[in-house]
């Protein structure tokens, strides 16, 4: 149970980085070009942590 909370925390802080990095200097990967797009990144992280979130309330 820890293992799978501490899992979701270390993926938000991740995507967070990712965030923070596209908000000074674009990644430059497809659809990351702009600043504007750290957005997308977001609704990434909202979906791969309620992904997460089921996957281990399944088990």
């Amino acid at each position: 149970m820890l293992i799978k909370s501490g899992m979701t925390k270390l993926l938000a802080l991740v995507i967070i980085g990712f965030m923070v990095i596209q908000l000074i200097k674009p990644i430059g990967w497809p659809g990351l070009k702009r600043r504007g797009d750290f957005w997308k990144l977001a609704l990434l992280a909202m979906a791969a942590i309620s992904l997460a979130a089921v996957l281990g309330h399944l088990t």
